[in-house]
């Protein structure tokens, strides 16, 4: 792997960078599992968001124990639990977004390394986590957010997660290709899931209050261009504290660093010269041992909850790689190596083909 380690000039440097890598690291379980924090839970989106972190901070053993774990635990049906503490679950629930991420974290781990023997391990569990995802899509194109224990599915979609989902699906896509095995059924579900996240955001659950709904359909769906500049501008003011970051939910005196790095991530994907700054902002949740505060209370100033996690410090490498373009996956969210989108498609809908939109 190349030594270089992303650094945005004025705002991380390099060392800062392997600093958080390291801390992320020294929260890795000894069977790989990446918790939120130490003693905490583990869920696999965000497992796989740490080990993405940990590549790119050159912990690159760290980053494949991480992997590792996630073949090792996953269920026979492709999912992953919901939450599992130590090795003891504790909720059994499977979440499509969840079950689906692996693909992007396998898709990212090849732009860094080239490595086709990763590849082609890792490839069985990213299939089975795409596959159960995709058997949850609903008639209208949004994906089902969970399956109960017992089989009952929640039906009801996310716009955060069903576009996190998109970005899955075309990463899935990619590596399909690359290990010689298509998946069509994906690529029509890439297009049913493009066409309800562009034409009916109505028939998802209203999620509206949360940062992430506001920004997910830029940042892992379809959005681009002047489209996704305009969702951006819609509710800026609603959610960005200038000075300090994003807000998780608009109601609330709560920026989260997080977010503000997701939000960051989107910003590059619409080409919005405010990403830098909106980094820089958030730079106030840093620890000293490297770790980033989850987010903080102004008004009361006080950082709230009292932890750093390591889903929120990978957000950081990751937004630094992005706004430095300094490793080759530094374009991961932007769509580099990836094909065109899937046409939208309306299948099981009342639109009539010119109601399909389409975002370029």
């Amino acid at each position: 792997m190349s030594s270089a380690v992303p650094h945005v000039p004025g705002v991380l440097d390099a060392a800062a960078v392997e600093a958080t890598a390291a801390a992320v690291a020294r929260v890795q379980q000894p069977d790989g599992g990446v918790p939120w924090a130490v003693g905490q839970h583990i869920d696999v989106w965000n497992h796989v968001e740490s080990a993405m972190g940990l590549l790119v901070g050159g912990q690159r053993e760290a980053a494949e124990a991480a992997y590792d774990w996630c073949l090792r635990t996953q269920r026979a049906d492709g999912s992953w639990p919901m939450k599992t503490v130590g090795d003891t679950v504790e909720d059994a629930s499977g979440e499509t977004n969840m079950c689906s991420y692996l693909a992007v974290g396998v898709w990212h781990h090849w732009l860094l390394l080239k490595d086709l023997a990763f590849v082609r391990r890792t490839w069985p569990a990213v299939r089975a986590g795409l596959d159960y995802t995709t058997a949850l899509q609903l008639p209208f194109g949004g994906i089902a957010w969970s399956q109960q224990d017992d089989g009952v599915v929640n039906r009801e979609a996310l716009v955060a997660g069903s576009s996190s989902i998109y970005q899955a699906l075309r990463a899935g896509l990619a590596l399909a290709d690359l290990v010689g095995e298509p998946r069509p059924a994906w690529e029509l579900a890439a297009g049913r899931l493009r066409h309800a996240l562009e034409s009916h955001l109505e028939q998802f659950l209203d999620k509206s209050t949360f940062s992430m709904d506001w920004y997910y359909p830029v940042l892992g769906g379809p959005l681009r261009g002047e489209a996704a500049r305009r969702r951006l501008d819609a509710r800026w003011d609603d959610f960005v504290v200038p000075g300090l970051g994003a807000r998780c939910v608009d109601t609330n005196p709560w920026v989260t660093g997080a977010e503000t790095c997701e939000l960051v991530l989107a910003l590059d994907v619409a080409d919005d010269t405010r990403a830098l700054q909106v980094f820089a902002d958030m730079q106030h949740l840093r620890h000293p041992d490297g770790l980033y505060w989850t987010g903080w209370v102004f008004g009361d100033d006080v950082n709230w909850p009292n932890e750093q996690t390591t889903y929120t410090s990978a957000a950081v490498i990751l937004a630094a790689d992005a706004l430095s373009r300094t490793t080759a996956a530094s374009g991961i969210f932007r769509g580099d190596g990836l094909g065109p989108h899937p046409a939208p498609l309306a299948l099981h809908c009342a639109c009539s083909p010119d109601q399909v939109l389409t975002s370029g």
